[in-house]
């Protein structure tokens, strides 16, 4: 699987771009900071429309400048894919709308959002050769029973009788082992190097003494694990789960 950071990274120039050498990246929308070196050095990238940031800041996404962003850079060698904008406080109707407005040319992945029906997830398999996976509404946050509960009521839709994937699944801020080493996804992003690396505490008495060596050891340690070849739904793993998410 592809283990993709969340950028901006922190630290000067040259932290990033060590940080980000030979890595796979996700670039939001509102803060493109880092693209520069997300182009020239990361093995690959995605971009995240960053509709959730601009409707908690009370703002409206601006659709048009995020579909010319892609385009722009969409026959680069290292991009992959963009999110597809979405309605936050949309229904389902709404965001299938901007799935059908959203230009087929260019490599899109459609968003099912957890609190939202199997049913629509189970089109978009069908429909997409990518699916990303979004955390929401009761289930918004990744690891906890509830959770792991829906997350397996998902794998049931979207993966065939042996437990393979249906198509090609992301998982939206699920870049943790405790998760993706339990689930078949091609690919998994989170913040949590650019994040954490400000967290001294998890380093105890043997510091990195930069943000950019911290957040690479994060990094590292996160891409020494693999996601499941396959979804398994014996009770006894889906224990397992909710004993590991407690």
């Amino acid at each position: 699987m592809r283990h993709i950071h969340g950028t901006p990274i922190g630290g000067t120039r040259q932290d990033v771009v060590r940080f980000l050498a030979g890595r796979d990246a996700l670039v939001p929308s509102p803060r493109r900071d880092d693209m520069g070196a997300v182009a020239e050095v990361c093995r690959s990238f995605v971009f995240d429309n960053g509709a959730f940031s601009v409707w908690k800041r009370g703002e409206v996404l601006d659709v048009e400048d995020y579909t010319r962003w892609t385009e722009q850079w969409h026959r680069h060698p290292g991009f992959e894919w963009a999110l597809i904008p979405d309605v936050i406080e949309g229904n389902e109707a709404d965001n299938d709308a901007m799935l059908r407005d959203w230009p087929r040319h260019l490599p899109g992945v459609p968003v099912w959002h957890m609190h939202e029906d199997l049913g629509r997830l189970n089109r978009l398999c069908r429909e997409w050769r990518t699916v990303a996976l979004g955390s929401s509404g009761q289930w918004a946050s990744p690891g906890t029973s509830a959770w792991w509960q829906r997350i397996a009521a998902a794998m049931k839709v979207c993966c065939d009788e042996l437990g393979r994937p249906k198509a090609k699944l992301h998982g939206l801020r699920m870049l943790d082992p405790a998760i993706f080493t339990r689930l078949p996804l091609a690919s998994a992003d989170s913040t949590n190097a650019a994040v954490n690396c400000g967290s001294l505490d998890r380093f105890g008495m043997y510091l990195p003494p930069t943000a950019a060596q911290r957040a690479a050891v994060i990094a590292d340690r996160i891409e020494q694990h693999n996601s499941a070849p396959v979804w398994t739904s014996a009770p006894v793993q889906v224990d397992i789960f909710m004993e590991a998410a407690v």
